[in-house]
């Protein structure tokens, strides 16, 4: 659910409402200005608060989830969001030019989680282990990749914590392919059911075409 979207669809029914209000009350009810415009904000009020509940249950039954459900999601996505910050951060502060592509692909893929579990929360349920395990993990690598890299003076120690940090991020970037191909993967498995189908129609409908042909190359 779009927050911007829905406040504004509210407001676009409440506001017209809270003047329309004022003035039959000031105009035609003979009311006095203050408690015209006080009549008018309560029954804006009322209008708003209606549509945010009706929205709300739209949303939820649209989606399958309950009240609680999506309580819960939201929190979770919340925190992703402060994690997928820092890793921003933390990406873009490593000045290693041969691992622009893999942080690029690594914040591409995290994003585009993230952005899929907003939109239709229940997909979130399909990307748990990146939530509460992998995101974590490439959170505390990069940071930790970037607190080092940084470091003005390099030992042998250090150098060697580095390339095995960047073969680590290495795997952890297909781990984080994966969890976005399960995300997708209903999609995937209903498109491959929509092929199937089509494939089976427009084979039925050739051999209704062509019966004869169809016989003889048989």
């Amino acid at each position: 659910m779009n927050p911007v979207a829905s406040f504004i669809l509210r407001s676009f029914v409440a506001i017209p409402v809270t003047v329309l209000t004022g003035f039959i009350s000031f105009v035609f009810f003979r009311q006095n200005f203050l408690p015209s415009l006080g009549i008018a904000i309560a029954c804006g009020i009322v209008v708003y608060m209606i549509l945010a509940i009706a929205q709300s249950r739209s949303f939820l039954k649209k989606h399958q989830l309950t009240r609680k459900e999506y309580r819960y999601i939201r929190k979770n996505l919340s925190e992703a969001n402060k994690k997928i910050n820092r890793l921003n951060k933390s990406l873009f502060t490593i000045r290693d030019l041969s691992s622009v592509k893999q942080r690029i692909d690594i914040l591409r893929i995290t994003k585009k989680i993230q952005k899929m579990a907003a939109k239709e929360p229940k997909r979130f349920y399909q990307a748990e282990s990146f939530y509460f395990s992998h995101l974590d993990s490439i959170v505390e690598l990069t940071e930790k990749y970037s607190f080092l890299a940084s470091q003005p003076k390099k030992n042998l120690e250090i150098n060697q914590s580095l390339i095995e940090t960047r073969q680590t991020l290495n795997e952890l970037t297909k781990v984080l392919e994966n969890d976005l191909f399960q995300v997708v993967s209903d999609d995937v498995d209903h498109l491959n059911f929509e092929i199937d189908v089509a494939k089976h129609t427009i084979k039925k409908q050739k051999d209704s075409k062509f019966p004869e042909e169809n016989r003889w190359l048989k």
